[in-house]
C-alpha cells in the first residue's frame, strides 16, 4: 500500500502535468480546449467508471478512476487561470465538509445509526446552504432516472418513504393498472398515458432505491444484456444466410429463445481491447 505521502505526491504530480498541458509552450490540443469539452469528457469518463466497477476488474476500475481524477483537475484548472479558485481551495473545502459533517467520528465521539448518521448530514446541508426545501439542490441536469432516484432518496432521508420494498411494489402494480386503463379508455391521450407511464417508471425506481439497487445502473446493464443477445441473434440468422428484418417474428423468437440458454450471450461481457478514449484520439 502507497503511503499518505506518497499518494499526496502522485496527487501534486497530476496536478503540474495539467498545468503545463495548458500552459504557454503546452499541448496545443489541450490549450486549445474549453470548460464545455471537459465536462463532456468528464460525464463519459464518470459513466465509463461505473461500468468498470460494474465489470468486477480491479485493473479496469483503477484506469478509469484515474481517468476521472483527472478530468477533476482538468476542470479545476479552468477556474484557477481565470483567477476564481484553485485546487488547493477546492481540497480545503470538501475537507473542512467532511469533517464537520462528521462530528461523531472527529469530534465528540458517539455511537450513532447509519440513519442517524443520514439524518443528521442531510439537516446540516439544509443549515448550511439556507435552503427553504429539503428538495432544493437536486441536479436538474441528470438523467430522468438517476433524478428520480435522488427525489426518491432525499424524501427518504426526511422519513418520507415506503416502509419496505414490497410496500412500493404494491404501488407498481396499482399504477399499472392505472396505466392499462388509460390505454383501454376510447377517448384516451397521449398525455394521459404518459403521464400513468412517468409514475409507472417513477415508482419502480422506488423499488429499486429500496432494494439498495441504482435504476440507472440496473437499467444499463439490463440494456447490455439486450444488446449481447441481440448480436448473438444477428450471428445466428447470420449462420443461415439470413437478416433480422427477413424473418417473421415467431422465427426470431426462436432463436432469441436459443440465444438466451447461451450462457456466452447472457454472461459477463468480454473485456473491450479497443477502449474509446476520443480524447486520446483526438490528441
Amino acid at each position: 500500500m502507497k503511503s499518505e505521502a506518497e499518494v499526496g505526491e502522485r496527487f501534486r504530480q497530476l496536478v503540474e502535468i495539467i498545468a503545463r498541458l495548458r500552459s504557454p509552450g503546452g499541448c496545443p490540443w489541450d490549450r486549445a480546449r474549453s470548460r464545455g469539452d471537459i465536462l463532456n469528457y468528464f460525464l463519459e469518463e464518470v459513466y465509463e467508471a461505473v461500468e468498470a466497477i460494474g465489470s468486477g476488474r480491479p485493473e479496469a476500475a483503477r484506469e478509469e478512476l484515474g481517468d476521472v481524477l483527472m478530468e477533476v483537475v482538468f476542470l479545476t484548472r479552468f477556474y484557477e487561470e481565470e483567477g476564481l479558485f484553485t485546487m488547493a481551495e477546492v481540497l480545503e473545502g470538501i475537507n473542512r465538509k467532511m469533517v464537520e459533517r462528521h462530528p461523531h467520528v472527529f469530534g465528540q465521539k458517539s455511537k450513532l445509526s447509519p440513519e442517524s448518521v443520514l439524518a443528521g448530514w442531510q439537516k446540516n446541508k439544509l443549515l448550511e446552504k439556507r435552503r427553504q426545501s429539503i428538495l432544493d439542490g437536486l441536479p436538474a441536469s441528470a438523467p430522468s432516472l438517476v433524478y428520480a432516484f435522488l427525489l426518491g432518496q432525499r424524501a427518504a432521508a426526511h422519513g418520507f418513504d415506503w416502509p419496505k420494498a414490497d410496500s412500493a411494489l404494491e404501488k407498481v402494480k396499482e399504477e399499472i393498472a392505472e396505466l392499462e386503463k388509460s390505454l383501454k379508455n376510447k377517448n384516451k391521450r397521449k398525455r394521459q398515458v404518459a403521464e400513468e407511464l412517468g409514475d409507472t417508471l417513477f415508482s419502480l425506481v422506488n423499488v429499486c432505491r429500496l432494494l439498495g439497487f441504482n435504476p440507472e445502473i440496473v437499467l444499463r446493464q439490463a440494456g447490455r444484456k439486450f444488446e449481447r443477445r441481440f448480436r448473438r441473434l444477428e450471428k445466428e440468422l447470420e449462420k443461415k444466410g439470413r437478416e433480422v428484418r427477413e424473418c417473421s417474428l415467431q422465427e426470431l423468437d426462436r432463436v432469441w429463445e436459443t440465444v438466451k440458454k447461451n450462457k456466452r450471450a447472457t454472461g459477463r461481457p468480454l473485456k473491450n481491447k479497443s477502449k474509446r478514449n476520443s480524447r486520446r484520439k483526438k490528441k
